[in-house]
């Protein structure tokens, strides 16, 4: 019986659950993951909050595919401009899934976004999530105020690692360098800007609640009294609606708080956007806010306008894909065109090329939405394989040789092992599960137990 050779490019969410689906199926397919990073994980690693280890947990459902080994881990593996090209990888296999995510930080098209210290949540998040790409980020903590844009869950993310003590966050897999850049902060007060009202709110209800249980924060809303007064919208009882009721809840009581003697404080400005980054010698310096209302749905600017004195801004305003040399790509939705999760040029599906994950559906939804999301690419996928042209090279070996011949030497998941084995040794030198390596040198020295010759 013939063997299906399938490539996933990704090693996130989204693309092991396509391997993991693939497998399932009980068809004669053959896995491997490629990641241009030596580690797995994608998002779940590098994406969640290091003090979110119950999300973290995924990872034991994530790494089942390779435990025993059914599907082949290659890390360290560059698709395109470094590395080796789609086109010629296409050749040894029958299939390609990309799962490559949506990476670039959306913008808030304001004047001085441009200036240092105005940094997307993506790149942020990536520094203290220990990112080999973020590892020179330096932003700069030397200033006591903070704004954070976004109403979601991301942006509650990024107020709450500023928000913490070192000490508290030592316990967690922060590298070395962002905990010391951490406990040399000089923040004390987090703005968190967003632009509808507090019934609004994408938060989810556990995320709000970590924020209110703060130990060395206070929080303090800012809504100009709607919610004392009764005035925000009161939502129906739909599984949507709960959540905004539970929100709502919180927000309700935390607004008639007042700041204690704690060191640090983060304030929830509603109806607030910004319009304007000031800055000072390059840098950041205040940002201008301006108060929103919200008419027929609409959120417009009432022309009422403030500075806030802050040194940094982190927009939280959502993510888009890349586009992917090769491969058709709609610049509208940051996404490559697909039906099902067939990539679709001008309308007609390309023999062989599937995505899943957000570069599929845009950025949207929880973790576990990638699993459905996954199901319904490998369906469409099977459903092809008759009909797949046969790859010009398709004996693993070759892969290995075409690699080599660009200079590639992939991590395979014993070297993922011994470099997961160091950062567990890290941990427990700090109290902690584990310590990531975040330099990319340091993690491929791990990986491979000696720098490559």
């Amino acid at each position: 019986m013939e063997q299906f050779r399938i490539a996933v490019i990704g090693a996130g969410p989204s693309g092991l659950y396509a391997a993991a689906a693939l497998l399932a199926s009980g068809e004669p397919v053959s896995v491997e993951v490629l990641d241009r990073l030596p580690a797995p994980y994608g998002l779940v690693r590098y994406g969640v909050a290091p003090d979110h280890v119950k999300m973290k947990s995924v990872i034991r459902v994530l790494q089942r595919p390779f435990d025993p080994a059914h599907v082949e881990f290659l890390g360290g593996v560059r698709i395109g401009e470094g590395g080796i090209g789609l086109d010629e990888l296409r050749t040894h296999f029958h299939a390609v899934v990309h799962a490559t995510g949506s990476s670039v930080d959306r913008s808030l098209d304001v004047p001085g976004e441009e200036l240092a210290g105005s940094l997307g949540s993506g790149a942020f998040v990536s520094w203290y999530c220990g990112h080999p790409d973020h590892t020179e980020l330096d932003p700069p903590l030397d200033h006591p105020g903070v704004a954070v844009v976004g109403a979601g869950n991301v942006a509650l993310d990024v107020a709450r690692v500023l928000a913490k003590t070192a000490d508290e966050l030592a316990a967690t897999d922060v590298p070395e360098p962002v905990l010391d850049a951490l406990r040399g902060s000089a923040v004390r007060d987090i703005h968190v800007l967003i632009r509808r009202g507090p019934e609004h709110v994408r938060f989810t209800p556990a995320e709000l609640h970590q924020i209110g249980d703060l130990a060395h924060a206070d929080v303090l809303v800012h809504d100009d009294g709607l919610l004392a007064a009764g005035v925000a919208e009161t939502p129906g009882e739909g599984v949507t609606e709960r959540r905004q009721r539970q929100n709502l809840e919180m927000l309700t009581e935390w607004a008639g708080r007042h700041a204690s003697d704690r060191p640090r404080r983060v304030h929830l400005r509603f109806l607030r956007s910004p319009v304007r980054l000031l800055g000072e010698d390059g840098r950041v310096s205040g940002v201008v806010v301006e108060r929103n209302a919200v008419v027929d749905g609409r959120v417009v600017g009432t022309g009422e306008q403030e500075t806030l004195d802050v040194g940094l801004v982190v927009r939280a305003i959502g993510y888009r894909g890349e586009p992917i040399p090769g491969l058709p790509f709609d610049e509208a939705g940051g996404v490559v065109p697909n039906e099902g999760g067939r990539v679709l040029r001008d309308g007609v599906a390309v023999p062989g090329a599937y995505v899943t994950g957000w570069i599929k559906r845009g950025p949207s939804g929880v973790i576990g939405t990638n699993k459905g999301d996954a199901a319904e690419t490998v369906k469409a996928l099977l459903a092809d394989l008759p009909t797949l042209p046969a790859p010009a090279h398709p004996e693993p070996e070759a892969l290995r040789a075409a690699l080599a011949a660009h200079g590639i030497r992939p991590v395979d998941w014993t070297a993922w092992l011994r470099l997961d084995a160091e950062e567990v040794r890290r941990g427990g030198q700090r109290g902690a599960e584990r310590v990531k390596v975040a330099h990319l040198a340091e993690m491929l020295d791990a990986a491979h137990g000696a720098p490559a010759p």
